[in-house]
């Protein structure tokens, strides 16, 4: 299911959504870095492609190619989750 960054929403389109296609419920933008597959908060630029631009604003629409709408909901602080076991692996507090 490919959902919306900001309400949970359903997009119900085939493919990617437009440039500047908002969603029905909330309005904010779909084709942006927020709902894309490629985004990360901890990667250079929040992206894991390093082909792209740099985008300012991640709940803006954007004219990124690579945009790819990410299936479901983001796993929010999954990466710091693991770092934070990793750490206590490697200290012993396990």
């Amino acid at each position: 299911m490919k959902l919306c960054h900001k309400c949970g929403a359903e997009w119900k389109g085939e493919g990617r959504p437009s440039f500047h296609e908002e969603c029905t419920e909330c309005h904010a933008f779909l084709h942006c870095c927020l709902n894309c597959r490629l985004y990360d908060q901890w990667e250079h630029n929040q992206c894991r492609s390093p082909t792209t631009e740099p985008v300012p604003y991640k709940e803006s629409d954007n004219f990124c190619e690579e945009f790819d709408f990410i299936e479901g909901e983001r796993e929010i602080g999954d990466r710091s989750a693991q770092a934070r076991q990793a750490w206590k692996k490697l200290f012993g507090e396990e």
